[in-house]
This record gives C-alpha cells, sequence and structure tokens, in this order.
C-alpha cells in the first residue's frame, strides 16, 4: 500500500485485483479496507472506474453487477435492480433528483494489477 494525498485528504492505494478478474466492459467487486467496492473495466472508453458497490436507492450491494455505458459523454453504471444510474466520475445519481450520490475512487492499472485509492 501506498499513502498519498489527494485535495488534502490522505489516500492510500489498495491492490484490487488482476485486470483479468474484470469482464471487459463491465464490473465486479471488491473487498477493499473493509469496503465492498465496485470496479469497472470500461474498455471502450479505455478507462477504468470505482464506486461504492452498494445502491442508495435500496440499499443493495449490486452495482458490480450494473451495466455500464455513456449518457451524453458521461460515464454511467445502471443498478440491475430499479435501473437507477449513476455517474462513474462523480457518483452523482443521472436519473433521479431525490436519490443520493455513491461515492467514487480512483483507479490506477499497473503491470496487470488494479490499484483502488481509498
Amino acid at each position: 500500500m501506498e499513502s498519498i494525498a489527494i485535495d488534502n485528504q490522505p489516500l492510500t492505494w489498495h491492490v484490487a485485483c488482476r485486470v483479468d478478474d474484470i469482464p471487459q466492459n463491465g464490473g465486479a467487486c471488491a473487498l477493499i479496507d473493509g469496503r465492498q467496492i465496485a470496479i469497472f473495466n470500461f474498455t471502450r472508453r479505455g478507462q477504468w472506474f470505482a464506486t461504492d458497490n452498494e445502491c442508495p436507492h435500496r440499499r443493495q450491494m449490486a452495482l458490480g453487477r450494473g451495466m455500464i455505458g455513456s449518457h451524453a459523454e458521461e460515464p454511467k453504471v445502471a443498478c440491475p435492480f430499479h435501473k437507477r444510474t449513476f455517474s462513474l466520475k462523480t457518483g452523482q445519481c443521472l436519473n433521479d433528483e431525490g436519490c443520493s450520490p455513491i461515492q467514487t475512487y480512483p483507479v490506477r492499472v499497473s503491470a496487470g494489477i488494479v490499484y483502488v485509492g481509498v
């Protein structure tokens, strides 16, 4: 683990998984620092994202199984149960103003290993 600061907040990089553990254009969940974190390999965009795995709408641990896509160039994930969609960049709910946002985390990939900053 490596500790740094982003926006004056302490950040520790955790080994999450291997690149091959996350399906292309899909997601999976990892337990990092006691939290369920959804990790997404958005191959079509050449980007990686990480968010809370819990959908705030019904408090279900499901976002890692959600479908990813884009809305007006904004990368998003849709909860597989109730279709609330969240920005993978900001965590804001894109289709329900009353829904709480989800936490997002920085991701980096090096030598086939995915790291998430918490």
